[in-house]
């Protein structure tokens, strides 16, 4: 029940890839929120200081999920060769594009040679910092591959959809119950 099995995913899976999907969803509402804030607004400087902590242990969570994923089996893939194909490379896609952004916002807020305090519990050291318009530079490419992330996203849900709806496949039914595959 914990681990994948070639049938369909642990719990463990399951937790992470909910958790993580509501969490990034959020990041990308709050990051979008915050730009708009001004000086004197409250959140001016408690949105950042969520964003960056979430941020942080989102990209934690990512990693643990990328090692989870390569030492547990992974469930066999459903559809048309063409689907799976493309559900291959859609999965490879969000991965990629979760790690450039949650490593370009790290490097947004790491640019002034500063760690990231995450919620004041620890702090992630600053290793990479003072390189040319790294602040600016990472900001373009955070945007962008957030924006790029959430429409990725919403592909991956609808296709999720149409194999639940029309398909009639459990693929939508494995992610929600680890039970599903072992009945």
């Amino acid at each position: 029940m914990w681990r994948n099995t070639n049938q369909g995913w642990g719990l463990i899976s399951i937790l992470l890839h909910w958790i993580l999907a509501i969490v990034i969803i959020g990041l990308f509402i709050l990051g979008w929120w915050m730009t708009g804030l001004g000086y004197y607004d409250p959140w001016y400087n408690l949105g950042p200081w969520w964003h960056r902590s979430l941020g942080m242990l989102v990209l934690f969570a990512t990693l643990l999920r990328m090692v989870w994923r390569l030492v547990n089996p992974t469930p066999r893939a459903l559809g048309h060769p063409l689907e799976r194909a493309a559900a291959h490379l859609g999965h490879l896609a969000l991965y990629v594009l979760m790690l450039v952004v949650l490593v370009s916002g790290y490097l947004i807020s790491t640019a002034d040679g500063k760690g990231i305090a995450v919620f004041d519990w620890f702090t992630v050291p600053a290793l990479i910092s003072d390189l040319p318009n790294q602040a600016s530079l990472a900001g373009e490419v955070h945007w962008y591959s957030a924006l790029a992330l959430m429409v990725l996203a919403a592909g991956h849900a609808a296709a999720a959809l149409k194999h639940h709806v029309i398909d009639r496949h459990p693929v939508l039914k494995r992610m929600i119950d680890p039970r599903v595959s072992r009945r």
